[in-house]
């Protein structure tokens, strides 16, 4: 039993899936870090108020729903997704679009320099107007 639970844990995609959980997690701590630290003040300076966001609630019943929240951590996810997007996903699609790019195969005919037709690359007369090919 413990030996099966071994073999699951040290397969390779789970230990992928954890480095990556981990990874990640990591990273967005950052870009919350970088948005609390220059997105809110860089809207702060358009708004002109220090906490732009942070008046920004509804009462019902007398009941606070700070709603400034939701846009923070909105604000959070689309820099995150921005990020990953354009330093992740695009160069990696880049990288796999060029490695399966096929070189250009070898051609098998030329063209007649008397009539242009395509004819074989081993003819030594063109088969539509009867010309010797160079060699």
């Amino acid at each position: 039993m413990f030996r099966g639970f071994r073999t699951f844990l040290l397969r390779g995609n789970v230990v992928d899936l954890a480095v990556a959980v981990v990874i990640g997690t990591a990273f967005a701590a950052v870009v919350a870090a970088f948005t609390t630290a220059f997105i809110t003040p860089l809207i702060a300076l358009i708004f002109g108020k220090h906490d732009a966001f942070n008046g920004l609630s509804f009462t019902v019943n007398g009941v606070q729903f700070p709603f400034f929240m939701i846009i923070d951590k909105l604000i959070a996810f689309i820099a995150t997704a921005a990020i990953v997007f354009y330093l992740v996903v695009t160069p990696i699609n880049a990288l796999i679009a060029r490695s399966r790019r096929e070189a250009p195969a070898d051609p098998t005919t030329k063209k007649c320099p008397e009539c242009l037709s395509e004819i074989p690359l081993a003819a030594k007369r063109c088969a539509f107007c009867a010309q010797p090919q160079p060699v």
